[in-house]
């Protein structure tokens, strides 16, 4: 049994069918990951992480749990900042 291999398009949203919402999925999940890895590099606990970015150990549960469609990019970046730290935002053409 061979599989058929698809190649990618550079967005894995957009290969799974999330073609209008691909872009910001992608962004989120670009600012998610440095902002989940800070806390845990911090090692506190959830509610700890939860008072720090005042709000809630259910929606730092969400972040840990890498659900994307529960935060905002503005959310993720004041998140961010909290935490000490900085997003760059580049903007370029698509390629072709």
């Amino acid at each position: 049994m061979n599989p058929d291999i698809t190649e990618s398009s550079g967005n894995v949203f957009r290969d799974l069918g999330f073609h209008t919402a691909a872009e910001s999925l992608r962004v989120r999940a670009r600012l998610m990951a440095p902002l989940e890895r800070s806390l845990r590099e911090q090692g506190i606990t959830q509610a700890e992480a939860a008072d720090g970015l005042d709000t809630t150990q259910a929606r730092i549960s969400a972040l840990m749990n890498g659900k994307i469609q529960a935060f905002s990019i503005d959310a993720l970046i004041n998140m961010l900042d909290r935490v000490g730290l900085e997003v760059d935002v580049n903007v370029r053409p698509k390629n072709a």
